[in-house]
Order: C-alpha cells, then sequence, then structure tokens
C-alpha cells in the first residue's frame, strides 16, 4: 500500500490535489493508520509522530500526489462572550477542566457537554449548539506541526512566494471554516526565521572566539 509520510500544511502547497479525506476531529489526530479518501484513494498514513491534520493540509503521497485534508462538521457548544474579559474567563475554566477547545475573535467552541455549558453559562455566556468543523487549539507542548513540511519541501519555498497565496487561503477558509487559523500559519513562519538568527548568532560568537585568539599572541 502506497504510504503517506509528509504533510504539506495550509496554504504551502497549490497543487490540484488528487483526493479528499472528510474526517472528525478525532480522526485527524493520528499517526498511522491506513486510510481511504473520498474517491477511493487508499493509503496508509505513516507519520514519524502523531500530529494534528488541520483542515485544509495535505498528505503527500511517496508519488507526489496530495490528499487534501477536510474538517467534517461536528455537535458543537458556542459560548459568546460580551467582552475579551469574559472570553478569558470562560477559556480558563474549561481549561481547568482539561476539554479542548476552539477560539475565536468572540466566542468558543467546545464539544457538547451539558456539564460544561452550564458552567459557562453562569460564567455569563450565551450558550448555542451548532454543527460545524472543530479546530481546538493545540497544547502549549506540541510540537510545531511545519516542521514536517518544512523538512520535505524545503526546496520549493521559491515557488510558494510566487502563487496566490491569499486567493488560496480563501478557498479553503470556506470549505473548513478555519478562517482565524491562517494567522497562525503566519505566526509559525515567524518562529522559523528566529530560528535562522540564532543560527547567525552562533556563526559570530564563534569568530569572537576567533579575536581573542589573535590578541593573545599578540601579548605573547
Amino acid at each position: 500500500m502506497i504510504r503517506a509520510n509528509f504533510i504539506s500544511t495550509k496554504g504551502a502547497w497549490r497543487a490540484t490535489p488528487a483526493d479528499t479525506i472528510v474526517l472528525d476531529y478525532e480522526g485527524r489526530h493520528r499517526r498511522r493508520v491506513a486510510m481511504k479518501a473520498t474517491r477511493g484513494t487508499e493509503f496508509l498514513l505513516d507519520l514519524p509522530d502523531a500530529v494534528v491534520l488541520r483542515c485544509g493540509d495535505a498528505l503527500v503521497l511517496e508519488d507526489g500526489r496530495l490528499i487534501e485534508i477536510v474538517a467534517a462538521p461536528e455537535e458543537l457548544a458556542e459560548a459568546r462572550c460580551a467582552d475579551a474579559r469574559q472570553l478569558a474567563r470562560v477559556a480558563y475554566h474549561i481549561g481547568n477542566r482539561h476539554a479542548p477547545a476552539e477560539i475565536l475573535a468572540n466566542r468558543l467552541r467546545i464539544r457538547r457537554d451539558h456539564v460544561l455549558e452550564e458552567m459557562v453559562r453562569g460564567l455569563g455566556a450565551k450558550v448555542s449548539h451548532i454543527e460545524a468543523p472543530f479546530e481546538p487549539d493545540t497544547g502549549a507542548y506540541e510540537a510545531p506541526e511545519p516542521a514536517h513540511d518544512h523538512a520535505h519541501h524545503g526546496h520549493s519555498h521559491h515557488d510558494h512566494a510566487h502563487h496566490d497565496h491569499a486567493h488560496h487561503g480563501h478557498k479553503h477558509d470556506e470549505s473548513c471554516g478555519c478562517d482565524d487559523h491562517g494567522h497562525a500559519h503566519d505566526h509559525k513562519h515567524g518562529h522559523d526565521h528566529k530560528h535562522d538568527q540564532k543560527h547567525d548568532h552562533a556563526h559570530d560568537h564563534a569568530h569572537g572566539h576567533d579575536h581573542k585568539h589573535d590578541h593573545g599572541h599578540k601579548h605573547g
């Protein structure tokens, strides 16, 4: 069975996908599992570590074909908050109960749970039941997802810079309902830039070491 060993993150690919696969949140948190896409493509997902696949990401098959990830709608509870302080309070108390939550501009989404919903109402938020893709925030200690893409596609950044990134991102936002996550993708690119700066600093430090060596020679 053909394998999918790499993830191309949302916005980093532009080719027409060979197939799509629709998965709920649990189905998108995998490491190694046999999968069958919408149009019948069968493959083995085989990643180094378990990661959360995001709506708009693509799995890269060994022959170069792409399988686009689509987040399936799920039964969720949405808590709308009056202001940022109330949103922070609600998010804090949900986090204390270790429940995954998707935090948006003035609201957050959780899986339907009458105990959590009553708690959120008690904090003053308005709760409604909806069906939508669930894209909760990842844990603070989870490895950055773009690392998988960078290792395999680092040579293609030139092509990525020339394609219409905004248009492509808009297409996936409509199909997945994950408009707030485009900003997260840009932030992670910023992290790569900091990494390069650290590398340059280490090089300058080595140069300073050579300078001290020359000074000692003159003293001798």
